[in-house]
């Protein structure tokens, strides 16, 4: 009796249990959704470009436009970007898997009743003015689950940039897995497609490419996650109709802020029309979006011109230098002495203090002490032991680091020092006490980069153990002005031991997530400290990074020849204020190059200026040369800076010259700069023809860094800004590694 008793209250429970569950399920089926299906134009507009989304009478929202500014753009509410009777839809302003898109989709969801479609609906959209910006918030709904889509447009019109993420909401009863979820969606109409794109590998950073989009898909995406942008960096240049030009063209650039993994997509369809997604990359990243939760995509900063590169590139500075994309732009970082390639591993007190004097005495503004300072039980001597034992070595730096830093500070130096917080060596005191807090570490072979492995930022325990290396590396002295933060390894063998079994997938996300909640933390415990972003060089030049960092370290790849190719790709999409660009020695220990001294300041002027060498192997010749170059530099910063930037020649045209310049917001002072790295023959001369200056204007031209005699027969003399600009001038730079760098003021 008690065994039948006991089997029919189970029944009964299980059978209330599925009532209740159909009714909610039946809830959630008929969701009431206030659909309004007037049709309408939704209007993003800067000073000289618009962003237009359209609601047709199906309540979808559609792309539109972007380019120029159009009077009346309301024929686009009837315009029909093609048809397709039963094989597809216009293109959509965020493409989702469901319906009737077939296009790949910039949002993909598992609904939590297992259903793999979602069709989102026009509900409401607000225009608002915000920090500078005009912020437009379209508010998009699920017909059949409570699972809504915010997409967000913060307009600046001055820069011509418009910042866009997604704003993805699950109002299910149950959690929801996100498959797909990019941040923006755009669509060009074109007869051709120009991709120009960033590639390359360590010390090879930001080399540029362009290739013709075809039908199908091309894909510029990164799996590394900690130094993800080595080999490919999340940003474009887009050119519409023919290859891309520097002053001419309409051109679509974008740029992604995101420190992991991400994917930009590229999509021709059957119909020559292209869509555009950019985000983080899906790939192994299925994310758990639990009830109630909103997942906000990063931003995707976007611009577009009508004049080529030139004005892309420029839109994109103004954007970085105006509205903090670079952390803190009007401050800009010293000129410095770097450690690393003048003593590596191997220095004591009074090595470092010699090197103070030099770089005191050539007039450099700080010395930054790099890796090998610290580890006791495990010293620091190489890259093989000690990473995450953040104690000073007593055997090396016996007084402690404040010592030196007071040092440099009695030398007139400000004082920076490397950190490399998110490691950890197998040969570590670290690595003995927390097993747990590895990356990888679920009973798998643990593999090691550099001799190092990667810790779990995804745990709340190591983040703050990453913001305790950082406040207690500060706290070692009061005279800290700099920290330079480096990550010199990949995500391979990845698992957490912080996540749940579930989770795993998410681990790419929320490591990002992660390590941007310790850089708020440093932030706002340290606002004024100045921090360089370094992962093996260029591996974290990007958006994402720079919006908490001074600056970046641009290449590992110190090599004056190597660089003008690095730094000419970055300048397309990030500014010189961000660029860390410094003087080595020879022959150059990435390449084994010889290049004279002046090719190399040369090169490095054109960045944030720094030194990375021994000083006490230079001659007296040499140092004073370095004394002139360094002081001509500091009078021409703000210029180089915080001008416009024009490229005038590509070191890419098979030529062998690169050139480029940088002219003042008032267009009364300019800086040039000139590199031949083929030989020319003996009579050829490199012609240029300047730009950016302003044509009513009478400008005079001084070279610096001058070895024996000016080159240019002009020196001294005052030109029209119009006959520099349509007749040029011809520099004689004609034997390899010739170079020259021109300081170009207004005459009254």
């Amino acid at each position: 009796m008690y065994l039948e008793m006991k089997k029919i209250c189970l029944l009964l429970a299980f059978t209330a249990f599925s009532l209740a569950a159909v009714s909610a399920a039946k809830k959630q089926a008929a969701r009431p959704l206030d659909i309004d299906r007037t049709p309408r134009l939704i209007e993003i507009a800067t000073d000289n470009t618009e962003l237009i989304l359209k609601v047709n009478s199906d309540g979808e929202v559609l792309f539109g436009y972007y380019g120029r500014p159009v009077s009346d753009p309301s024929p686009l509410t009837e315009k029909k970007n093609y048809k397709r009777a039963d094989l597809g839809t216009e293109p959509q302003a965020y493409s989702v898997q469901g319906g009737r898109e077939v296009r790949e989709a910039a949002l993909a969801v598992t609904h939590s009743d297992g259903d793999l479609n979602t069709q989102l609906r026009y509900v409401s959209h607000k225009t608002e003015r915000k920090d500078g910006a005009t912020v437009t918030t379209v508010q998009l709904a699920d017909l059949k689950h409570p699972f809504d889509v915010r997409l967000v447009y913060e307009a600046y019109p001055a820069e011509d940039v418009i910042v866009a993420h997604t704003e993805i909401t699950n109002r299910e009863s149950d959690p929801v897995i996100l498959r797909n979820y990019y941040s923006v969606n755009l669509t060009a109409f074109a007869d051709r497609y120009f991709l120009n794109y960033f590639y390359g590998e360590w010390a090879k950073e930001m080399t540029m490419a362009e290739i013709e989009l075809t039908h199908g898909i091309k894909k510029v995406s990164s799996l590394k996650h900690v130094r993800a942008v080595h080999c490919e960096n999340p940003s474009f240049i887009l050119s519409l109709d023919a290859p891309l030009a520097e002053k001419s063209g309409d051109v679509i650039a974008g740029a992604l802020a995101w420190t992991g993994n991400f994917d930009l997509s590229f999509e021709v369809d059957d119909l020559d029309i292209l869509a555009v997604r950019a985000g983080i990359n899906p790939y192994s990243a299925e994310y758990p979006l639990a009830s109630g939760e909103t997942f906000s995509t990063p931003n995707a900063i976007l611009t577009f011109s009508s004049e080529g590169a030139g004005r892309a590139s420029r839109n994109l500075h103004d954007w970085a230098r105006n509205r903090n994309g670079v952390y803190k732009p009007e401050v800009v970082c010293p000129t410095l002495l770097n450690s690393w390639e003048g003593a590596y591993f191997k220095f004591d007190a009074a090595v470092l203090k010699k090197m103070i004097d030099d770089a005191a005495d050539m007039g450099l503004e700080m010395f930054v002490l790099d890796d090998g300072w610290f580890g006791n039980e495990f010293p620091r001597n190489s890259s093989k032991a000690g990473l995450g034992d953040w104690q000073v070595n007593e055997k090396k730096l016996p007084a402690g680091i404040d010592d030196i830093a007071s040092y440099a500070v009695s030398k007139g130096l400000k004082f920076g020092i490397w950190i490399e917080p998110e490691m950890v060596n197998p040969q570590s005191v670290l690595a003995r006490e927390h097993p747990e807090w590895v990356v990888g570490n679920n009973g798998r072979e643990q593999t090691t980069m550099r001799q190092q492995w990667l810790l779990d930022l995804t745990n709340p325990e190591v983040q703050d153990f990453v913001f305790g290396v950082f406040d207690n590396t500060m706290k070692l002295s009061p005279h800290i002005s700099y920290i330079k933060w480096d990550a010199n390894r990949h995500v391979e063998n990845v698992g957490s031991s912080y996540l749940d079994g579930r989770s795993q997938s998410a681990f790419w996300v929320k490591y990002t997530e992660g390590l941007y909640k310790v850089y708020e933390r440093i932030r706002k415990a340290y606002p004024d400290v100045m921090i360089q972003a370094c992962a093996s060089g260029g591996g974290r030049v990007e958006y994402g990074a720079l919006k908490y960092h001074d600056e970046a370290w641009t290449s590992d790849n110190t090599d004056a020849l190597s660089r003008i190719f690095i730094q000419y790709g970055m300048s397309h999409i990030y500014p010189a204020v961000a660029m860390g660009s410094h003087v080595s020695a020879v022959p150059n220990h990435q390449t084994a190059a010889v290049t004279p001294l002046k090719f190399r300041f040369d090169v490095a002027m054109s960045g944030r200026l720094g030194m990375e060498l021994q000083p006490k192997d230079l001659s007296d010749g040499e140092k004073e040369f370095s004394r002139r170059a360094i002081a001509d530099y500091k009078r021409l910063r703000p210029t180089i800076m915080y001008g416009d930037l024009y490229r005038l020649r590509s070191p890419y045209d098979a030529k062998g010259y690169a050139s480029s310049m940088y002219v003042s917001k008032d267009k009364k002072r300019a800086v040039l700069f000139a590199y031949c790295f083929k030989y020319q023959g003996g009579y050829r001369a490199c012609r240029l023809k300047l730009d950016g200056l302003d044509a009513s204007k009478r400008y005079r031209l001084k070279e610096i860094n001058v070895q024996n005699k000016p080159i240019f027969w002009g020196e001294g003399k005052a030109f029209g800004g119009d006959y520099l600009m349509n007749e040029g001038i011809e520099i004689p730079l004609k034997k390899l590694f010739s170079s020259a760098v021109f300081e170009i003021e207004e005459v009254k």
